[in-house]
């Protein structure tokens, strides 16, 4: 029997729902679905320029692991990029540092400290909807 999958720990949540190929239609192919995780550590290894060890530390993961989550990212991204298909973020295994909220009306995400309003810090919106729960 395998062991039970161990959260892995993510800063913030992708700040968008999803990518699509401009100019091809994308009706017929399937949906890539990018996880929290890998968006993660495609933030961590690529854009803030960690080793795999420094990112596999914040996102609480053997270095191994985190070269898995890696791995499975880049070929993701790459299949929709030669396969024109769209990508779609869910949420996977990932447990969100912090009460992660977005706006309904204008898709701000924010997190709400302790004893304050949960209205939308942007627009001042009342309805909102919590991300990590």
């Amino acid at each position: 029997m395998p062991r039970n999958r161990k959260h892995r720990k993510i800063v913030a949540p992708p700040s968008f729902k999803g990518y699509r190929p401009y100019g091809h239609s994308v009706e017929h192919f399937e949906k890539v679905e990018l996880l929290y995780e890998e968006y993660e550590a495609i933030k961590l290894a690529d854009y803030d320029s960690l080793n795999h060890l420094e990112a596999s530390e914040l996102m609480g993961v053997s270095r191994a692991t985190f070269a898995r989550i890696y791995e499975s990212a880049r070929r993701k991204i790459a299949l929709t990029l030669v396969e024109s298909r769209e990508l779609k973020t869910v949420y996977g295994n990932a447990v969100l540092d912090g009460d992660w909220h977005i706006c309904k009306r204008c898709n701000t995400r924010f997190t709400i400290p302790p004893k304050r309003s949960s209205n939308c810090p942007l627009c001042d919106h009342e309805e909102t909807e919590a991300i990590n729960q």
